[in-house]
């Protein structure tokens, strides 16, 4: 019967040395996510996890509780010596570190299975355990979330790419670095420079020789100047040439050319200059520098390239084999 009572004391040791580590190991902005999408462990360790301080007084005090015991009852069946060392041995071992090897790698999974168990520990030692977590919630107050800068979210998301047991593939793994990164960039970064910039007077003709040029440009929308190239009075869309008169200027054409265009600054950042074009409808800007010069154009394509890093190719972009 000693024996047996023995065992038991050493199982619920290890029990509540292994939950322990486990149960608080589990961040519980984790366990709230999981739970949303259907997580069942985390369900239903949640509501006993977040409550973290009084889970820690609980399991803490039924650890100190049970190893005082079992010291005790092994002095009363062995000599002091003999009753030292092998409430020692017993503890350390099978009390503490085989338990919280084990628990610890199946935290969820272990503290799912043995809720039943937490719950009854609270009940028991809430008389004790509840004062104990009030002072330690009005002292310390509740666990800080734990947040991460877009430097560690990378490195998570590269983790998750190259770990076995993840889902996430190479493709999402860049458009996610390329979201977190592109906000801080400016427009200067990514716009098309004014010297390479395919632009049109706006009393050039629809000719043969304007439309050949157009479509050598490869580019949908064209900015337009009245006299020196700087002066940009609109834009040209290339797709609405088809239904204008021929050998008219551009100016007089109703559809394909348009007086209102959006301008930006070439030191605003592109997450800001991305929701101005979703919201007015802009595919592309003229970019002005802090002297208001004319000095390049960036367009929602330029923006969106920098987020999936990687250029997109259309029809007219060159097909390398």
């Amino acid at each position: 019967m000693e024996y047996l009572i023995s065992l038991v004391l050493v199982l619920l040791s290890g029990l509540f040395s292994g939950l322990t580590l486990g149960l608080l190991s589990l961040d519980t902005q984790s366990l709230a996510r999981r739970a949303k999408h259907g997580d069942k462990y985390a369900e239903v360790i949640y509501p006993i996890r977040k409550n973290g301080n009084l889970l820690l007084a609980t399991l803490l005090f039924g650890n100190v509780a049970v190893n005082t015991t079992l010291s005790i009852f092994l002095g009363s069946i062995a000599s002091g010596l003999v009753a030292g060392i092998t409430a020692t041995a017993l503890i350390v071992v099978f009390g503490e570190i085989i338990p919280q090897a084990v628990i610890s790698r199946y935290a969820l999974w272990f503290g799912a299975k043995t809720i039943w168990f937490t719950r009854i520990a609270i009940v028991l030692a809430y008389p004790i355990a509840w004062p104990i977590a009030t002072i330690l919630n009005r002292f310390l107050g509740s666990e800080l979330p734990t947040t991460y800068s877009k430097s560690e979210l990378m490195d998570i998301i590269s983790e998750h790419e190259d770990s076995e047991h993840s889902n996430i593939d190479a493709d999402e793994e860049r458009i996610v670095h390329g979201a977190l990164q592109f906000s801080h960039m400016r427009v200067r970064e990514v716009m098309t420079p004014v010297e390479k910039v395919v632009s049109f007077d706006e009393n050039q003709r629809l000719n043969d020789d304007f439309f050949e040029k157009v479509k050598e440009s490869g580019f949908s929308r064209l900015p337009i100047y009245k006299g020196n190239p700087t002066n940009i009075t609109g834009i040209l869309y290339a797709k609405d040439l088809i239904v204008e008169d021929d050998h008219i200027s551009i100016v007089e054409t109703e559809e394909a050319f348009d007086k209102k265009f959006m301008t930006v600054k070439s030191s605003s950042k592109l997450d800001s200059v991305l929701t101005k074009m979703l919201r007015t409808r802009q595919h592309i800007a003229i970019v002005r520098d802090s002297d208001k010069h004319y000095v390049g154009v960036v367009s929602l394509e330029d923006i969106i390239e920098e987020i999936i890093q990687q250029e997109i190719e259309d029809e007219d972009d060159e097909i390398e084999n």
